[in-house]
């Protein structure tokens, strides 16, 4: 049996070095997603990691992260605007959009953790925080595997609670693919 765990991270470099630890823990590449958006939803440069495939600006993004991002590639999530994406929870969710209009892609991500049994209030601030410049590491795990799975994750990421609160104060709900990426940022995040 397995149990999906994810972190938000704001630095790409504790992201990697989350990925790194999990595989080390034994959870294979296939069972590792990545999902990063630069800050104001640009693809920003990173040394995170080398070559990941076609395009040397993907793979310097976020790519060569343990050879997990093998199926990077690029793809436009409304309302949070271009990310690089790697791995089962982004197939989930391309799979969920196929078909749909372009609104669809988000509401497949935000899917595809609901279905993978994140809560949909985490899913929804997940989103908010990919839009705001995250980074979203999310795993599937062996039962056995959990608890030192979710201490890698919990290492360097973001608290999700207090990251909440602080979206609310800022008039924020829910993540909304249909409003402008900077719609609930304050002026110290733009």
């Amino acid at each position: 049996m397995t149990t999906t765990v994810s972190g938000l991270f704001d630095s790409r470099a504790e992201a990697a070095a989350a990925v790194n630890q999990l595989q080390a823990l034994g959870v294979a590449g296939d069972d590792i997603s990545v999902v990063a958006s630069g800050q104001n939803g640009e693809i920003e440069d990173s040394h995170v990691g080398a070559d990941a495939g076609a395009g040397a600006g993907l793979g310097a993004a976020v790519g060569g992260l343990g050879g997990l991002l093998t199926g990077l590639g690029l793809m436009a999530i409304p309302g949070v605007g271009p990310v690089v994406a790697a791995g089962w929870l982004v197939s989930t969710a391309a799979g969920a959009a196929a078909g749909a209009v372009v609104g669809g892609a988000a509401g497949g991500i935000v899917g595809a953790m609901t279905s993978s049994g994140i809560p949909e209030r985490d899913a929804n601030v997940y989103a908010e925080g990919v839009r705001r410049g995250g980074t979203l590491v999310t795993a599937r795990v062996e039962d056995a595997d959990v608890g030192a799975a979710t201490t890698i994750l919990q290492r360097g990421s973001v608290d999700l609670d207090l990251r909440r609160a602080d979206y609310e104060r800022g008039g924020w709900t829910r993540f909304d693919p249909n409003a402008p990426p900077s719609a609930f940022r304050r002026e110290d995040e733009i």
